[in-house]
This record gives structure tokens, sequence and C-alpha cells, in this order.
């Protein structure tokens, strides 16, 4: 069993920039890759950005590519996302992911609201 812990969400104008931070504990978090997906209200959960076991390769959705940043400190068990140049549009809730096989854990979720 692995537990996630969102937090660093809130409400920021557009332009603006946000660090979401996933705190990891029950197992050995290096073992795991880790994403950020979000859903928005009416929406599906959408994969964001995901990193591999050791930070070795990352993905991100297009909708933000070169302004998310996905990375991940194995020795505090934390993965991170760097949100540069908010939009609108990016506004969801947050939710860390942590899978290894077929199995996947998840956190509870942080809000970020981005105004116009």
């Amino acid at each position: 069993q692995v537990q996630l812990v969102e937090s660093g969400g809130g409400l920021v104008q557009a332009g603006g920039s946000l660090r979401l931070s996933c705190a990891a504990s029950g197992r050995t978090f290096s073992n795991y890759a880790m994403g950020w997906y979000r859903q928005a209200p009416g929406k599906e959960r959408e994969l964001v950005a995901a990193i591999t076991t050791v930070g070795g390769s990352t993905n991100y959705a297009d909708s933000v590519k070169g302004r998310f940043t996905i990375f991940r400190d194995n020795v505090k068990n934390t993965v991170y996302l760097q949100m540069n140049s908010l939009k609108p549009e990016d506004t969801a809730v947050y939710y860390c992911n942590a899978k290894r096989g077929g199995r996947g854990y998840w956190g509870q979720g942080t809000q970020v609201t981005v105004s116009s």
C-alpha cells in the first residue's frame, strides 16, 4: 500500500505559477512510476505528466508541454509538478498517482483554480 498526499493547490491569476507536491509513504517510493492527473468539472480525468522510477524519462500532455515540469526527489519521497504560465483551462482537481506493475494508487487531490 502506498499513501499519497498532495499539496500546493490554490487560486492563481492567469499567467501565474504554482508548484504541486505529492508526498508518498508506505512503500519504496523509487520503485514507483509517478504521474499527475487532473479532472475538470464535467470532464474525464486526464494524464498531465508522468515520470519514471529514477526520473530518467518524462512525458506530458500536449496541452501543458513547455509550461509544466514534473520531477521527483527519491530521498524526500516526493514528486512535484511545477506549473508556469497557467491558463484558466488548467483549472481542475489535480491528483497524484503511483504505479508499479498492475497496481496504482491515488491521492485525495488538490484544487487548482486559475482566474482570467
